[in-house]
């Protein structure tokens, strides 16, 4: 007489599997960096060419909602920059504000401001309308001493030329990204990047 063994459900442990989810988890949490949102947001023309700017060595231009915004890469070369810049305006930095300004994405200010927006937290500096842009008018040309300043900079620290690039919105009118170019020309940069969204390739 055969005996019939009762079949009983399997089951699975899943602890193990829930441990290596969590570690998992856990890594990618503590390893990425959050992206700060720009504090001038821009939707650059498309383009089918996309060329990739250089690592360091560049200073980027923002132009757009009628505001320039100026962005350098490099913490010492921001260091040097600010210091020629307090210079030129008669403003002493101190270290800790120099620390601060280093570590910051672009900005758009007027240098008389700039002590103010390196004390704000990082999350409120990009607030909309805090920045104003800054001043490129022919009285108060402070764009043209920031890329002036910050290419003495970059051959003060890393001993290259300092290479520009204009991001600019699609919708700015032409006469605002002239006038940058302008700036640039003034000082016998005839050579930039201009940075372009990639647009997808007709079939």
């Amino acid at each position: 007489m055969a005996i019939k063994m009762q079949k009983k459900a399997g089951s699975t442990d899943m602890t193990a599997m829930c441990d290596v989810a969590f570690l998992l988890l856990s890594f990618f949490v503590m390893t990425a960096t959050a992206k700060i949102p720009e504090a001038l947001p821009v939707d650059t023309p498309a383009s089918q060419v996309q060329s990739k700017l250089p690592e360091d060595n560049l200073a980027t231009i923002t132009v757009g909602k009628g505001k320039v915004f100026f962005d350098l890469k490099g913490r010492e070369v921001r260091k040097k920059a600010l210091e020629l810049m307090g210079q030129k305006y008669g403003i002493a930095f101190t270290e800790e504000e120099s620390t601060k300004f280093a570590l910051m994405e672009g900005i758009g200010v007027p240098i008389i401001n700039l002590k103010q927006l390196i004390a704000m937290k990082t999350a409120d500096r990009s607030k909309p309308g805090l920045q104003p842009g800054i001043p490129k008018d022919s009285l108060d040309n402070q764009l043209h001493e920031w890329i002036y300043n910050s290419r003495i900079a970059n051959i003060d620290v890393n001993d290259k030329e300092l290479q520009l690039s204009i991001k600019g919105d699609a919708k700015e009118e032409y006469p605002a990204i002239k006038k940058v170019m302008d700036i640039l020309q003034d000082q016998k940069i005839n050579n930039f990047f201009l940075v372009t969204g990639l647009r997808a390739t007709e079939k």
